[in-house]
């Protein structure tokens, strides 16, 4: 049942379905396909873009941008149940769960179609219900060695692409997954499927279409470049493939800047430092989401624009802007990056105790590394997961974060961690000598080499 008015659960009804995902989901993240990406632990947004840019850079593609309409409100019940096979108790929660129906101002919904909407269960059920979309394309049109045509699926829950070189692969990939659709009561919204080219552009049903697409925010395209730009196929027989791939942020991402308009017509009259605090957390997110494309102009004009928006509040505070004015409000100052290089501003946007207003350009362009197809974070394998470079993932134990500081290395012994080894948790000053229980006096060592480390100790302590 949901809270009258709310979309969301109740609290009780939100534990059970966290229970119910925690029983299912370390055996359906070892089904899902490998380029599914939405709602999965230790996958994100990136990983799906990162995919498609490897999918892409040494060629030219056909691409079908599509998304399913009321993904998560028309999801067939009986289809989703009768492809979890679950012991019966477990299959009853689930159904009780989906059958729940809806309480909104007073007035009860039975919900015959489609999973909680804001329940913590729903996304695990969406990625069961659209799984095997990925492997029927895949089926049809493999990648093999050879130069057949094939085709690629890459999703993020309801959004997907289908990227091959052939046009007429790529329409029957679309009449392929709508009636795959049927059964799970979904179907292609229209209105927001595209067919598009990666480099050129194209006429489909009568439609001009512009070169590149979007997802997830991102703008995917290809432009034509000179011999000294283009970059090059790679193997034996390398050649120059004459463009080059570019992902940005998209122009209605960039849009952004009305949320960051609001916030400033919201605090008209609230001090500076109420100002900084609501905007920091807004810019920072938005810059980190796109710090691994190309991304550096767009940051570039968005601090501009925001420097002129700064501008307009000082000035409806303090009348006609003088340059002593204006240095109440905007201060020479040097702040610290966050790859520990230090950098001088002119006109920071900052309070007399030094609180400062975070600038998009300030966040360093890091590539995002691409996540193997087969990992799952219930794969066992500790030292891949804590040792991907740059990766803010959610690891599921201690173990996974402590794996970082040896790189995936027995301290003691210097050999790699597998899967299947023996860890101790070990305090690198015991205890017993003054040592603390904290993170820079922890490390992980094999059990051998712990009992080894354990006995040396003792002994030390012994002598002493």
């Amino acid at each position: 049942m949901k809270k009258a008015g709310i979309g969301i659960p109740t609290i009780q009804d939100r534990a059970r379905q966290a229970l119910v995902k925690s029983a299912l989901e370390p055996e359906w993240e070892s089904r899902f396909e490998g380029t599914s990406y939405g709602f999965r632990p230790g996958r994100s947004a990136q990983d799906a873009i990162s995919r498609i840019y490897n999918a892409i850079k040494i060629g030219q593609y056909y691409v079908l941008d599509a998304d399913i309409a009321k993904c998560f409100d028309r999801i067939n019940h009986d289809y989703l149940l009768s492809k979890i096979n679950c012991p019966s108790s477990l299959k009853r929660d689930m159904k009780q769960l989906l059958k729940a129906g809806v309480l909104d101002n007073g007035v009860f919904e039975d919900t015959e179609t489609g999973t909680p909407q804001g329940g913590v269960i729903s996304p695990i059920l969406a990625n069961i219900a659209l799984l095997g979309m990925g492997r029927l394309i895949g089926k049809m049109y493999p990648n093999n060695t050879n130069s057949k045509p094939f085709a690629t699926v890459i999703r993020y829950a309801d959004d997907f692409v289908v990227i091959s070189k052939d046009l007429g692969i790529i329409e029957q990939c679309k009449t392929a997954i709508y009636e795959w659709l049927k059964p799970v009561g979904l179907e292609i919204k229209p209105e927001k499927t595209r067919v598009c080219h990666t480099l050129k552009s194209i006429e489909y049903n009568g439609k001009a279409e512009k070169p590149g697409f979007d997802f997830l925010g991102f703008n995917i395209r290809q432009y034509p470049v000179g011999k000294y730009k283009t970059g090059k196929t790679g193997g034996h027989k390398s050649r120059l493939i004459g463009h080059k791939t570019l992902i940005k942020p998209s122009q209605k991402a960039v849009a952004h800047t009305e949320v960051i308009k609001g916030v400033i017509k919201q605090h008209k009259n609230a001090p500076q430092a109420a100002l900084i605090s609501r905007l920091n957390p807004i810019i920072r997110g938005w810059a980190n989401y796109y710090s691994a494309v190309v991304s550096k102009e767009t940051f570039t004009k968005l601090d501009n624009i925001i420097w002129q928006m700064l501008r307009a509040w000082t000035g409806s505070r303090c009348g006609k802007a003088s340059y002593e004015k204006l240095s109440n409000y905007f201060r020479h100052g040097t702040i610290k990056l966050s790859n520990g290089k230090e950098r001088h501003e002119n006109w920071l946007f900052q309070t007399k105790d030094g609180l400062h207003l975070f600038n998009h350009n300030w966040t360093p362009i890091i590539r995002h590394t691409l996540i193997r197809p087969d990992a799952t974070l219930y794969d066992g394998n500790w030292t891949y997961w804590a040792t991907r470079k740059g990766q803010a993932i959610d690891t599921p134990t201690r173990v996974a974060k402590l794996l970082k500081k040896p790189k995936g290395r027995c301290t003691w012994c210097g050999q790699f961690f597998t899967p299947s080894d023996l860890i101790e948790v070990d305090h690198i000053v015991p205890r017993s000598q003054g040592g603390k229980d904290e993170y820079k006096n922890i490390q992980l060592l094999h059990r051998h080499c712990h009992d080894d480390k354990t006995a040396l100790d003792k002994e030390t302590m012994l002598c002493s």
